[in-house]
C-alpha cells in the first residue's frame, strides 16, 4: 500500500470531508451575513463520497471527519455516515456540527457508525450565544449534547472560538461545566481571515496565553495519537473533562500535520490556509477510476508546503472556511 506522505515525511491518516457549505447559523467569525446560496454548485453525491473515501482508505487514511457548512442539513447525512463507516480501513468517523439537530437525530447517527462528535458552543450564556451565532438555539444545542451522551457517546468535544470582549470572560464557567462532565472543551484561536481584519483586531485572544494559564493551574498535556486533530489536549486530576487548544499561530503548528481536506464540490485542499484546490470530481464518476484517483492524490501531495503563511499575514483560503470544512 502506498501511504499518503508528503516531501516532509508527514503521513496523512485523517481526512476532513465537507459535504455541504450550507449553514443555518450566522457566526461572527465565519458567516456573519449568513449563507449565500450559489445555484451553480452541486455537492458530492453519496456514490462520489463512497469512491472518495475508498481511495483515501486504500492509502492509509483511517479517520474521516464529516464537516460542512452544517453537515446535518443534508437529508442523506445519516446515509453518508453509514457509507463512510462501512469503508474498509476506516476506523473512526467523526463529525463537526452546530448541534441544532442533535437532540432529534444523534441516536440515528450513532447507529449509522458515528464514533466521535464535535459541537460548536461559543458561550454558556444564551444571550451571548445568540450574539455570536446569530441564532437563539442555545437550549436546543445543549439538549443535543445531553442526547449524545444518552445515545452512548462516552465523550463530546465542544468547540469554542475565544473572542476578547465577548466570551473570553467565561473561562471559569466553562471549567465548572467540564469538572464533572466528560467533555473535551476545545478553545480555538480566532484566525485573521483577510475579510474580517477589524473583527480579528478587536477580539483576538492569544491561545498561547490560555496555555500558560492552564499549565500554571496544574493542567498537564497529553501525548497525541497519530490520527488526532490539531488540538493540544490537557488533563487535570480534579476534572472529568479535558481542555484542547487549537493555536494556529503557535511555533511548529504545522510540523505534526496529518490531515487533508476535500471540499463539498470535490476539491482537494492540502492546507486550510492554501490558496487553491485540486479537482478530484472527474475521477469520482465510476469505480474503475480508483487507480487514477490515487495517483492524482499522490501527485498533489508533492506540492504541500512545510507550513502555512499566517505569520506573513497571508490567510489563504480562510475567507472561505465554510466551503472547505474549516
Amino acid at each position: 500500500m502506498f501511504e499518503l506522505q508528503d516531501a516532509f515525511a508527514r503521513k496523512f491518516h485523517y481526512l476532513r470531508l465537507s459535504v455541504t457549505d450550507v449553514c443555518n447559523f450566522k457566526c461572527q467569525y465565519c458567516l456573519p451575513d449568513g449563507y449565500r446560496p450559489d445555484g451553480r454548485k452541486s455537492f458530492l453525491t453519496l456514490e462520489e463520497i463512497r469512491r472518495l473515501t475508498r481511495a483515501f482508505a486504500a492509502m492509509g487514511t483511517n479517520k474521516v471527519r464529516i464537516t460542512g457548512g452544517e453537515p446535518s442539513l443534508r437529508k442523506d447525512f445519516t446515509a453518508i455516515i453509514e457509507t463512510v463507516a462501512a469503508t474498509p480501513g476506516i476506523r473512526k468517523v467523526a463529525t463537526t456540527t452546530n448541534g441544532y439537530r442533535m437532540a432529534r437525530q444523534v441516536a440515528d447517527w450513532r447507529r449509522a457508525g458515528l464514533s466521535a462528535i464535535n459541537v460548536s458552543v461559543d458561550s454558556l450564556d444564551p444571550r451571548m450565544f445568540q450574539q455570536i451565532t446569530g441564532e437563539n438555539r442555545f437550549h436546543e444545542v445543549m439538549a443535543g449534547i445531553d442526547a449524545a451522551f444518552a445515545a452512548g457517546f462516552e465523550q463530546v468535544k465542544v468547540n469554542t472560538v475565544l473572542m476578547r470582549g465577548l466570551n473570553d470572560g467565561e473561562l471559569g464557567q466553562f471549567l465548572a461545566w467540564i469538572k464533572d462532565n466528560p467533555i473535551q472543551l476545545r478553545f480555538i484561536e480566532l484566525m485573521q481571515t483577510g475579510e474580517m481584519d477589524t473583527l480579528f483586531e478587536r477580539h483576538h485572544v492569544r491561545g498561547a496565553a490560555i496555555k500558560e494559564k492552564l499549565l500554571d493551574a496544574g493542567w498537564q498535556q497529553k501525548v497525541r495519537a497519530h490520527n488526532d486533530g490539531p488540538a493540544e489536549v490537557f488533563w487535570h486530576a480534579d476534572y472529568v473533562g479535558e481542555i484542547g487548544l487549537i493555536i494556529p499561530y503557535a511555533q511548529d503548528f504545522c510540523a505534526s500535520c496529518n490531515r487533508l481536506r476535500v471540499s463539498s464540490v470535490g476539491k482537494l485542499h492540502l492546507c486550510l490556509f492554501g490558496e487553491y484546490g485540486v479537482d478530484l470530481r472527474d475521477l469520482l464518476a465510476g469505480d474503475g477510476q480508483q487507480a487514477a484517483l490515487q495517483l492524482r492524490l499522490r501527485q498533489a501531495l508533492a506540492d504541500k508546503k512545510a507550513s502555512h503563511f499566517l505569520h506573513q499575514g497571508n490567510p489563504g483560503m480562510t475567507p472561505h472556511l465554510a466551503s472547505i470544512g474549516g
